[in-house]
């Protein structure tokens, strides 16, 4: 018989009892949620999700150049490899039937302050193997870490700073160097290491920064200083985001979504472009080649969950605008569809005034729904129950 795909248009019942019980019962047999995404907001929903379903997907921006990150991007010319490693532990199995003392050691940061003699001495033990985290683990998983370990020994400039690095950083880009500078190989490895209920993997293996033009005329390069984190926040909105080598934008087509990602977006279920800041954590991740076309492909849900509390990326923007900028990048790719095409749900907590959603409506014709989906102690964050009974529901 020949196989051929259709389209079919459900009722969906919000939340679905149903099916969020068939997904908790069997999550190795779970719903196909892609997310594009980066940065800490995700994790707690993340490690939630792996109690529904073990076939999350989660495109994974590798543009980040602050912190830890940034010191091994400037060391060895790659890309950010911290956000990837946040979201394979947020994903690992942590219970005592996975690999808890690998989960430990990847985890494990470097001190921060103290006396850089203790640092340097605790640095020698992990490129020696004698580390206590690094002996807890079986011998031939200690060999294979320790491998990639000293590989990035080898390759580290001497004056490296290790204050506050991930040991999990240290041991992905070891092997990212290993393995003729490609991540895909050691993502993979790692996920088997601790047992990832999920695909994690970068929506380019590129090591490229983006920039953004702004509505003064401005145009700054580097995703800490877009963040308000690192750098005070920018006081005026991004017109448009761009990906760069640094010091000047790129041509569009200069970045290409892999083809593995693009099987991926096309076997979703569901797209989310979920929480977390806007430009540098989830819009980044639709400025390759290719994107807005494989998601406008795909006749699945696609919803926007945007932030609670304050993004300091989006200056002064209501809930249509930001729906106006995530847009943009995709437009730009498959400029001949109707938004619909890209997005086809709002779902927001029900704190946010009729008239943002209404508005969401009128500007867009996507329907906004409203939901009682923040935390009771924490209006600013999700509750991680709640968005995952949406997304489970929904797909």
């Amino acid at each position: 018989m020949t196989m051929s795909d259709i389209a079919i248009l459900r009722h969906a019942t919000l939340p679905d009892t149903l099916r969020i019980a068939r997904s908790r019962a069997a999550p190795n047999l779970g719903p196909r949620l892609l997310f594009f995404s980066g940065g800490s907001a995700l994790n707690e929903i993340s490690r939630k999700l792996k109690q529904y379903t073990h076939n999350s997907v989660h495109l994974i921006t590798p543009f980040d150049s602050g912190g830890s990150s940034q010191v091994l991007r400037e060391a060895f010319g790659m890309p950010a490899v911290g956000d990837l490693r946040s979201r394979l532990m947020a994903l690992a199995d942590e219970t005592e039937l996975g690999q808890p003392d690998i989960y430990r050691l990847f985890s494990h940061r470097l001190p921060k302050d103290g006396d850089q003699k203790d640092l340097m001495r605790e640095v020698a033990s992990l490129f020696e193997g004698s580390h206590p985290l690094l002996k807890a683990l079986s011998k031939p998983m200690r060999q294979l870490i320790v491998g990639n370990l000293r590989h990035f020994e080898r390759a580290a400039p001497e004056d490296l700073d290790y204050r506050n690095a991930s040991i999990g950083n240290l041991i992905l880009a070891g092997g990212y160097l290993d393995h003729d500078r490609v991540l895909e190989p050691v993502l993979f490895l790692m996920s088997k290491m601790v047992d990832v209920r999920g695909t994690v993997r970068p929506i380019a293996d590129v090591n490229l920064q983006i920039g953004a033009e702004l509505q003064d005329g401005r145009r700054v390069f580097g995703q800490r200083q877009m963040t308000g984190k690192e750098s005070a926040p920018l006081g005026t909105r991004i017109a448009r985001l761009f990906l760069s080598d640094g010091t000047a934008e790129l041509p569009a087509d200069a970045v290409q979504l892999p083809d593995r990602n693009q099987k991926l977006i096309a076997s979703s279920e569901l797209i989310c472009y979920p929480p977390g800041s806007l430009y540098s954590s989830v819009m980044c991740n639709l400025l390759p080649q290719g994107v807005g076309r494989a998601i406008a492909a795909r006749t699945v849900p696609k919803v926007y969950i945007p932030s609670l509390g304050t993004d300091p990326e989006c200056h002064a923007m209501s809930l249509s605008d930001q729906v106006t900028a995530l847009l943009e990048p995709l437009r730009r790719d498959a400029c001949d569809v109707p938004n619909s095409a890209f997005l086809t749900h709002v779902i927001c907590d029900a704190s946010i005034a009729v008239s943002e959603r209404d508005r969401v409506t009128q500007d867009h014709g996507i329907p906004c729904l409203a939901l009682p989906l923040a935390r009771r102690d924490d209006t600013d964050r999700y509750n991680p129950d709640a968005i995952c009974d949406l997304l489970i529901s929904l797909a």
